[in-house]
């Protein structure tokens, strides 16, 4: 059994310049196929919204949603280290509600750690989730709970004051405790500046390879959905299509009857048919 990596493995491996591999994921066979694949950590996100629901934001994921996927996730990667987001409105309201929103999480899904978004006015809730034991990372730039505010799925810290914000808000998260610190949707350059000026690790998605590590979820990089991907995100492979035409194939050999053929069908025991034929359908 693979050791689960911690923390401290993850703020060594930046150290070293090693980079960190997180990938999104939202159920128990996904979240085996990326523990075997050997990332070193599992993002259960409120993408799941998107991707799972086919919702259009983030907005509508509940903290029994969150539990309920983290929790099949943690069971599908037992030895890989699983980060849950902590869903809109479930941590704003107080650093306590956060509390117990972050609690039920580690408790209920019994994952190691939670992420949240915001900069500076999250230090207090973040400060009070550490002292508490829970292990917290950051997300900042595009903050996909805050679609509305920023005008959509925008990239962020584009302009020099923006970028000085971006820094002051990482500063902040890192001096309040964070592990790591997700930054979405940034210019490289930006957020390579960035990460040079943290202690803890930068984890990147659209934001260039500047960070310490990288995350894409799952479904981008199989490519299981039609159209286009965003432009942050490279398919490494077509299962949609691959999967679409295998239901094409199963769908075709039922209508033609070569499905299911004499591989696939039990077979009962001789003297029952025989005595089934003897006895007739009315015995």
């Amino acid at each position: 059994m693979a050791r689960r990596r911690t923390i401290h493995d993850f703020a060594e491996m930046a150290r070293s310049g090693q980079r960190l591999v997180m990938v999104t994921a939202y159920d128990f066979p996904t979240a085996r196929l990326c523990q075997a694949a050997g990332v070193d950590l599992i993002l259960v996100g409120d993408s799941l919204g998107m991707a799972v629901y086919g919702e259009p934001d983030t907005l509508g994921v509940t903290l029994d949603d969150m539990v309920r996927h983290a929790a099949a996730v943690a069971r599908g990667a037992p030895d890989t280290f699983v980060v849950a987001d902590l869903p809109f409105l479930t941590y704003q309201v107080s650093p306590e509600q956060a509390l117990l929103s972050a609690g039920r999480l580690m408790q209920a899904a019994r994952v190691q750690a939670v992420k949240l978004e915001g900069g500076r006015a999250m230090a207090p809730t973040i400060e009070r989730l550490v002292a508490a034991g829970i292990p917290v990372m950051g997300h900042l730039g595009l903050t996909p709970q805050s679609v509305h505010q920023l005008g959509g799925f925008r990239l962020q810290a584009r302009q020099t004051e923006a970028a000085r914000t971006l820094l002051a808000d990482a500063r902040a998260l890192e001096a309040a405790g964070v592990f790591a610190v997700v930054l979405e949707m940034v210019p490289g350059e930006v957020a390579a500046w960035v990460t040079e000026h943290l202690q803890v690790p930068t984890i990147g998605i659209g934001a260039g390879p500047g960070c310490s590590g990288q995350v894409l979820v799952l479904h981008d990089l199989l490519g299981l959905y039609a159209g286009r991907s965003p432009r942050f995100a490279k398919r490494y492979a077509e299962l949609g299509q691959m999967a679409e035409d295998a239901v094409r194939r199963y769908a075709e050999e039922v209508r033609s009857g070569v499905f299911p053929g004499p591989d696939h069908t039990y077979a009962a025991d001789p003297d029952v048919i025989a005595r089934l034929a003897e006895e007739g359908a009315d015995a």
